[in-house]
């Protein structure tokens, strides 16, 4: 639950109606804020609450718990907030009461001495507003919005940074062990209403694998893109040029995850490709997705934005959230050990080196979910 809630809204702006200080805020704002980069959950909203069936139940969430979800999401609708910000108050409101309207809070204890009297989804405290509008789904869900506007390049951090920077809790990564959820839970709504079908519509990029590599040439080219080692840069080159030997394709969906990552961060380093075209046999071996079955099937980035990943920076969990969000079931990837517990209900965690960060598809068959 928050502690200590951020400062005080003013003391006029509470006296003007909720959706006149949001229109106010989002109009100021919307030339200086940055489009959603990489890729982001399917536009759930507007969502009609009534056609979530009785039994419904994303993960650990029933259908209460998804009706308040909608709610968050129809008010970021409501306010033309970008497809990015739906999840991130999913996220925030999860891991703030786990998505229950809770009338109470835990009692933390506020950097002034005062004891914290955080209440809603959100568990604002009363320099939010009042209790009515704390209380409300909607009202609620707009405060945060209202906050989330006014966080220079939101749609650029990772959610947890960003969501704390709104409900400034002690830990700034605090919330991202809940964004698998969130993203769960609004690609369930998705397919109520928004994005016809849900899925993942905030990410496009081509599927022919040669147009995909001959992209990535280019990115090598302007340098956002660098590679731990030459050989495994040559086999994107070699893709890119027709002249990749069967021993050293590299699966679609691997060059597809690297041109989104680089969608989303300034620069992208990737260490191995496909070891049975270079006959490495370091890690798992021979049973490695790296190796068997033609290889290619996995990748390693070994860093973001020039961050050396250790599998629990912000920029391994961003990179995550991203391959989570547009993953099929049966995804993987490394280093478990080195983070704090974090879980992606469609990725399998397994160990591994604490110097990169490990995605593949070893044991899934299915396209990513794209739009090409």
């Amino acid at each position: 639950m928050n502690k200590a809630g951020g400062g005080a809204i003013a003391a006029l702006a509470l006296a003007v109606p909720v959706a006149i200080v949001l229109g106010i805020v989002l109009a100021a704002s919307s030339s200086e804020s940055s489009s959603a980069s990489g890729c982001t959950p399917a536009s759930a909203g507007p969502v009609d609450a009534a056609a979530i069936p009785a039994d419904a139940k994303v993960g650990a969430f029933g259908r209460e718990q998804l009706g308040n979800a909608a709610a968050i999401i129809n008010a970021a609708a409501t306010l033309t907030m970008p497809e990015a910000a739906q999840a991130l108050g999913v996220q925030a409101a999860i891991g703030e009461s786990s998505l229950n309207n809770i009338g109470y809070g835990d009692n933390a204890i506020n950097p002034d001495g005062s004891v914290a009297d955080s209440i809603g989804l959100f568990q604002q405290q009363s320099s939010w507003g009042t209790t009515e509008q704390r209380m409300d789904p909607t009202t609620s869900a707009s405060l945060f919005f209202q906050r989330l506007t006014g966080v220079p390049d939101w749609e650029g951090l990772d959610s947890s940074i960003a969501i704390n920077k709104v409900q400034i809790n002690a830990d700034p990564f605090h919330y991202s062990r809940y964004r698998a959820d969130a993203v769960a839970i609004t690609d369930y709504l998705a397919k109520l209403g928004g994005t016809p079908g849900g899925g993942t519509s905030g990410c496009s990029v081509s599927g022919d694998a040669q147009e995909v590599a001959q992209g990535l040439v280019t990115a090598m080219d302007n340098g956002s893109l660098k590679f731990l080692e030459p050989r495994y840069q040559e086999q994107v080159k070699n893709v890119a040029n027709g002249s990749a030997s069967a021993d050293c394709q590299l699966d679609l969906r691997v060059l597809q995850v690297i041109t989104l990552a680089l969608n989303k961060f300034e620069s992208v380093g990737v260490g191995s490709l496909n070891r049975k075209c270079t006959g490495s046999l370091i890690g798992a071996g021979t049973a490695s997705a790296h190796y068997r079955d033609g290889g290619g099937r996995a990748l390693d980035f070994y860093q973001i934005d020039g961050v050396a990943l250790t599998g629990n920076t912000s920029q391994d969990l961003a990179v995550i959230d991203l391959f989570s969000s547009v993953a099929p079931e049966g995804s993987r990837i490394g280093q478990v050990q080195c983070r704090s517990g974090q879980t992606w209900p469609n990725l399998t965690q397994f160990r591994d080196s604490c110097d990169h960060a490990h995605m593949d598809f070893g044991f899934s068959k299915e396209p990513l979910r794209v739009a090409s």
